[in-house]
């Protein structure tokens, strides 16, 4: 990747081992997340011992609903918090892992895994060392988990193209890689990716939202769904002179391993009911953006969504009408997948099928 050599590949791993002791040492926002967690996840955040939360480095919460006893792995897990936290989601029938490369935020992670054994009343977590562009390496197997997450890490990658395939080889048919993470509204030029201050501070290695959904296309996602995103504002005046006039933006995906989803949303005719029944979830389950889908409504969709529900861990909680004999065009409503914050300042439209 242009502007990513070895040696800022070892400035930004020095920075996330020496530089940032404790999240208070980022020089900019973009590496925290600013909307506070839900009551839930708050619980389990109480659970965690206190220098595992204390590094804590992210820009979104990116564990989805239905987790009970599944198995799930967090890409570029630092010191393990959001691990943690998926080992209490998934409980004792469940597993969570966890993979990074800087040794001193894996060396938190590991080294209170007893105490948050005790502290649960089970032991379901594991730690790995190692290149989140090489899990091969690893030695994860093919189709071994439900959920991959990724907290605001993969921008940090100098193949990102790499990172998607391995979590397509490592996710189970129907699983989902579903990840927050920093995002641009143009290319990131050059100059700006060989700072090594702002590649650690997540700025510099973020993606061009249609250069992210075209990789993710050709990885194998099919359909990239926005979940949710919000602008980031630096609140650095010295990074934001070197900046300009790019937008950055926090953003919340969900990519299912579908392998016959089609490259638009087409209308079969096809409608789903939701039964309630996703924990935390009693009145309305939400897809993503586009599809907040309300306990007994008949809910019309396109193709696309109809699969993402019904051929992945959410079929039980559906009814589904329909089928695929009879296709009526293009389905009313699709947009280009740009951040919904991005269209609301100017941008091409907002994102989703319906």
């Amino acid at each position: 990747m242009n502007g990513y050599n070895d040696e800022t590949k070892d400035a930004v791993k020095d920075y996330y081992s020496k530089t940032l002791k404790t999240s208070s040492d980022l020089q900019t926002n973009a590496c925290c997340t600013s909307a506070a967690p839900p009551d839930h996840i708050i619980d389990a955040i109480m659970k965690i011992h206190d220098e595992v939360v204390s590094k804590y480095y992210g820009c979104g919460l990116c564990l989805p609903d239905g987790l009970k006893g599944l198995s799930v792995l967090d890409l570029g897990c630092g010191s393990g918090r959001d691990v943690y936290i998926a080992a209490q989601l998934v409980g004792e029938r469940g597993r969570a892992e966890g993979a990074d490369m800087p040794k001193a935020q894996l060396h938190v992670a590991i080294c209170h895994q007893k105490w948050h054994a005790e502290k649960f009343g089970y032991t379901n977590v594991d730690f790995k060392l190692g290149f989140i562009e090489r899990l091969g390496e690893l030695g994860l197997a093919d189709a071994s988990f439900d959920v991959i997450v990724s907290n605001c890490v993969i921008n940090l990658s100098p193949d990102k193209e790499a990172v998607l395939k391995e979590a397509y080889r490592l996710l189970k048919p129907g699983g989902e890689l579903y990840f927050s993470d920093v995002y641009s509204d143009r290319r990131v030029p050059q100059a700006l990716r060989e700072d090594s201050v702002l590649w650690g501070e997540c700025i510099s290695g973020a993606l061009y939202w249609n250069d992210f959904h075209n990789l993710a296309k050709k990885c194998g996602f099919l359909d990239p769904r926005l979940v949710k995103d919000s602008k980031i504002t630096v609140e650095n005046k010295k990074l934001e002179a070197k900046l300009g006039r790019i937008g950055f933006y926090s953003a919340t995906y969900r990519l299912f391993k579908l392998d016959d989803l089609e490259s638009h949303c087409e209308d079969y005719g096809q409608a789903v009911i939701y039964k309630g029944t996703i924990e935390r979830c009693p009145d309305s389950f939400e897809l993503d953006g586009h599809h907040d889908i309300e306990k007994g409504r008949v809910f019309p969709v396109c193709g696309n969504t109809w699969k993402m529900l019904h051929d992945t861990r959410f079929k039980q909680h559906f009814e589904f009408i329909g089928n695929f004999d009879t296709h009526y065009g293009i389905y009313d409503g699709c947009g280009t997948l740009i951040p919904f914050s991005s269209a609301k300042e100017g941008g091409a439209g907002g994102g989703g099928c319906c």
